[in-house]
C-alpha cells in the first residue's frame, strides 16, 4: 500500500467519522429525516451531474440497478435515517460506535451463514471488537443512554450490513458516480415519503445548521464517496476496509472536541479494543503473502 493510498483511506475515514457529529449538530434545528432526505436530494444532483460530466450513462446494468436500490433504501434511508432521527437522543460518539461495529457484522454474517472462511485472528478479533462495543454501552446504560435510540442505531447497521452482503459484486461495470449519484436519489425519495409518518417536519434556521447541513452534504456526501471508490480502484476493497478500524477513535473524538461530549475511561478501553478488533478481522480478510489477486 502506497503513501497516497494511505493518505486516501485516513481523509475518508476521518471525514466518514466525522458525519455523526455533524448530523447531531443538524437535528438540533431540524427534523431529522426530512433534512436527509434534502440533503440526499441535492448530493443526489451534484452525484449526477458530475457523473454526466466525467461521461458516465446512467444506462446502468441490471445487477448495478440492483445495488443502487438496494443501497438507496438500506444505507441511505435505513441506516442513516434510523441513526438521524437516533441521534435526537443519543450522543454522537455513541451512534459511531454502533456504526462501527458493521464490519464485524459482515465478516460475523459471512462466517456463519456464508460459510467463508475466517482465520483464527479474524475470530478472536470478532469476539474483541463486540466485546469492546459491550464495554462501552454497560456504561453508558448505566449512564442512563436512551435504549430506543440505540436500538434504532443497532438496526441501522443491520441494514447496512445486510446490503453490504446482498450486493457483493454487483457494482461492477463502470458508471460508479452514477451509482453513487442514483442510490441517493432514491435514499431520497423513500426518505421524503417517510418524514410526514414518523416526525413534525420543521427547520429552525440557524448558522451551526447551515454549516453542517453543507458540510455533511459536500464532504461525508460526496467527497468521501468520491475517494472511497477511488481507493477501492487503487488498492482493492479488501484492502481498503482495512480504514473501518480507524472510524470508533475518529468519530468519539471528533465528538469530544467539536460537541464536548465526555470520554470515560471504560469509554476509552472499549474504543480501543472495539478498534483492535476491528483490525483484526480486516487484515484476517487480507490476502496471504505470496497470493496475488487477478487483475
Amino acid at each position: 500500500m502506497d503513501l497516497r493510498a494511505i493518505a486516501m483511506g485516513l481523509t475518508f475515514a476521518l471525514i466518514w467519522s466525522s458525519a455523526f457529529t455533524s448530523a447531531r449538530i443538524i437535528v438540533a434545528d431540524a427534523s431529522p429525516l426530512f433534512s436527509l432526505a434534502l440533503r440526499f436530494l441535492i448530493s443526489g444532483v451534484l452525484g449526477v451531474m458530475i457523473a454526466r460530466a466525467m461521461g458516465q450513462s446512467w444506462h446502468l446494468t441490471r445487477n448495478q440497478w440492483r445495488a443502487t436500490i438496494l443501497f438507496g433504501i438500506c444505507q441511505n434511508a435505513l441506516y442513516l435515517g434510523l441513526n438521524f432521527y437516533a441521534m435526537q437522543t443519543v450522543e454522537a460518539s455513541v451512534a459511531a460506535i454502533i456504526a462501527s461495529t458493521m464490519p464485524l457484522l459482515v465478516a460475523l454474517a459471512g462466517w456463519l451463514i456464508f460459510d467463508e472462511k475466517l482465520r483464527p485472528l479474524g475470530v478472536l478479533g470478532l469476539f474483541a471488537g463486540f466485546a469492546g462495543v459491550a464495554l462501552i454501552m454497560s456504561s453508558r446504560i448505566s449512564a442512563g443512554v436512551d435504549m430506543f435510540g440505540v436500538a434504532l442505531c443497532g438496526l441501522g447497521a443491520l441494514a447496512l450490513t445486510f446490503a453490504t452482503l446482498a450486493v457483493r459484486g454487483a457494482t461492477s461495470g463502470g458508471n460508479f458516480m452514477m451509482v453513487v449519484g442514483l442510490q441517493m436519489l432514491v435514499g431520497s425519495a423513500a426518505l421524503f415519503a417517510a418524514a410526514p409518518i414518523f416526525e413534525t417536519i420543521y427547520i429552525h434556521p440557524t448558522l451551526p445548521l447551515a454549516l453542517a447541513f453543507t458540510y455533511t452534504t459536500l464532504f461525508p456526501g460526496l467527497l468521501a464517496t468520491l475517494i472511497w471508490f477511488l481507493l477501492l480502484d487503487r488498492i482493492g476493497a479488501v484492502r481498503a476496509a482495512t480504514f473501518h478500524f480507524l472510524n470508533p477513535v475518529f468519530g468519539v473524538t471528533i465528538a469530544a472536541i467539536l460537541l464536548g461530549e465526555k470520554l470515560g475511561a471504560m469509554d476509552a478501553v472499549g474504543v480501543a479494543v472495539t478498534t483492535l478488533g476491528i483490525l483484526a478481522v480486516q487484515l484476517s480478510r487480507q490476502p496471504v503473502q505470496g497470493s496475488k489477486a487477478s487483475t
